[in-house]
């Protein structure tokens, strides 16, 4: 397992977030690079958790999943149009700065 988090974004993510992780070194794959475009949520959350990744999202159906008890490697959510690109983009890097990927197994933080 790495040592740092790694993230994947879900399909409704802007590609500036992926954009701006990257400039800061931050190993970062999203949905439609990965190909799983038409993937469910569930096969997104099986994805990340053989990657070791920790799903970033503003879709709350992945609340859902969490809560129904869906093993995943970590979820960090965020309300759509609740913060600025750039807020964004400074909450995963200040998770990826901090927290430690076994840290992230199973939880969900907000932004």
């Amino acid at each position: 397992m790495s040592r740092t988090i790694l993230f994947h974004l879900d399909e409704n993510c802007h590609r500036a977030i992926a954009d701006g992780l990257r400039r800061r070194g931050v190993d970062v794959t999203t949905t439609p690079e990965s190909g799983m475009l038409a993937a469910t949520d569930v096969q997104q959350l099986a994805f990340c958790q053989a990657q070791s990744r920790v799903l970033f999202t503003q879709d709350h159906d992945f609340l859902r999943l969490d809560a129904a008890g869906t093993s995943h490697s970590g979820i960090v959510y965020c309300d759509k149009d609740t913060r600025s690109l750039g807020e964004i983009i400074q909450g995963l890097v200040l998770i990826w700065e901090i927290m430690e990927p076994t840290e992230m197994i199973s939880r969900v933080e907000f932004l």
